[in-house]
């Protein structure tokens, strides 16, 4: 057999496969089980957007109202009335969270690349002690982390909680930017310091392009885990005007004789998940990729 017609079989059982693979994906019954997954999932979120709009008494009636009667703002004007405005609590939940993701993402993209690229004495104890970090609950270390803030004088500061956001995202960062790094192979960075560049130049030159996707799941888990992150603000934090979102949901949801006040809480949330929900749509490529490089070796 000639390597022309070698060719030609290996191209027409590869389309054959994949004609197969889309006969596969277009089962009914796949169809059906995909649809009512994706409505599971996507109930809560459209109950609670719903919820939001509604008045408070059918907000909080029992049985639920299932539509509001009128669409009101009336649920999100009461997360004005819990000390400072909603405004304040979003943009210091922006601040934490822009600090966060960016002390986070250049610290591990700058640790990866050196425990892939290069070798120096303890490497592999370094890696294994950050990983072994992932083991730690971080409650478990918000005392010590408190008293290291005092000492600084980052109490109620929101660069002091970024700080300690960075601290509990920095372990899994490093570890997805490493095996990002290691998938990139050797003969691009050969290639880059035969044109003159160093191991250290060529990164931003050449190879930060190529783990483009592992940078952006980096960020994005940065993102997701400090825009609603809860106790270490409810610990660091003591001002109401430094409040970051989470923590004024919990003093928006306390309706009258104690009782929990589900409209504003489900404005709150609404206004929480929204910019989760636009990134994620956005960079869904990217961190499904990401996770992929990141986690295969």
């Amino acid at each position: 057999m000639t390597t022309q017609a070698l060719h030609a079989r290996q191209a027409r059982g590869i389309r054959r496969s994949r004609i197969q693979a889309q006969d596969h994906s277009r089962n009914p019954i796949r169809i059906i089980v995909a649809i009512v997954l994706a409505a599971l999932f996507a109930f809560p979120i459209v109950w609670t957007t719903i919820g939001a709009f509604k008045s408070p008494t059918e907000a909080n009636a029992s049985p639920p109202v299932w539509w509001p009667s009128t669409l009101t703002l009336e649920n999100f004007a009461k997360l004005d009335g819990t000390g400072s405005s909603l405004l304040v609590y979003v943009l210091n939940s922006v601040a934490v969270t822009t600090m966060t993701v960016l002390i986070t993402t250049v610290a591990a993209v700058l640790a990866g690349y050196a425990l892939a690229r290069y070798r120096f004495r303890g490497q592999n104890a370094f890696f294994g002690v950050t990983i072994g970090m992932l083991l730690v609950p971080y409650p478990a270390l918000l005392v010590s982390l408190f008293t290291v803030m005092v000492w600084f004088g980052l109490t109620n500061s929101l660069f002091g909680l970024a700080l300690i956001y960075s601290t509990f995202q920095m372990p899994f960062a490093i570890y997805m930017m490493r095996n990002s790094f290691e998938s990139v192979p050797d003969e691009l960075i050969e290639a880059a310091e035969l044109d003159g560049c160093t191991k250290f130049s060529a990164l931003p030159r050449v190879i930060l392009p190529l783990v483009a996707p592992g940078v952006v799941t980096v960020a994005l888990f940065a993102f997701l885990a400090a825009w609603n992150e809860f106790l270490a603000a409810l610990v660091l934090l003591n001002d109401n005007p430094s409040f970051t979102l989470p923590i004024a949901l919990v003093n928006a949801q306390n309706g009258p004789l104690n009782t929990i006040d589900w409209g504003a809480l489900q404005a709150g949330i609404t206004v929480t998940m929204l910019p989760c929900v636009i990134l994620f749509i956005l960079l869904q490529r990217y961190y499904v990729s990401g996770l992929v490089a990141g986690t295969g070796k």
